[in-house]
């Protein structure tokens, strides 16, 4: 199983970034899918959620209105297109899979600075 996130890197706030999840070694289109992030310091928490057909999805209230999170089920990607970045974005992004059992990605690092 892996989960290979990508697309993270430095933005100045009020800049763009889309992270993408690329999954192997599971069935993906029956998982849950999510986003979380991990600042210095603080708890892992998650940032959106999109149910296995990509019908449902869900968004912390601090992410709300400017991150969008999309999947595709032939390809086995999830993404999260973050717009509107702000300093307090700044964290290491996971990817996350759940199902009966959880998997996760290995994070890519996401700085939001003038």
């Amino acid at each position: 199983v892996q989960l290979v996130e990508s697309g993270g890197g430095l933005v100045q706030p009020g800049g763009s970034l889309r992270l993408s999840c690329a999954a192997s070694g599971f069935t993906f289109r029956s998982y849950a899918m999510s986003w979380y992030r991990q600042a210095p310091g603080k708890e892992r928490e998650k940032v959106a959620d999109i149910s296995n057909t990509g019908g449902f999805t869900n968004y912390a209230d601090s992410v709300k209105g400017r991150f969008t999170i999309s999947r595709d089920n032939a390809k086995n990607t999830v993404d999260l297109q973050m717009n509107s970045l702000k300093p307090e974005d700044t964290a290491v992004y996971f990817c996350n899979a759940r199902l009966v059992l959880q998997y996760w990605g290995q994070g890519t690092q996401v700085t939001v600075s003038s």
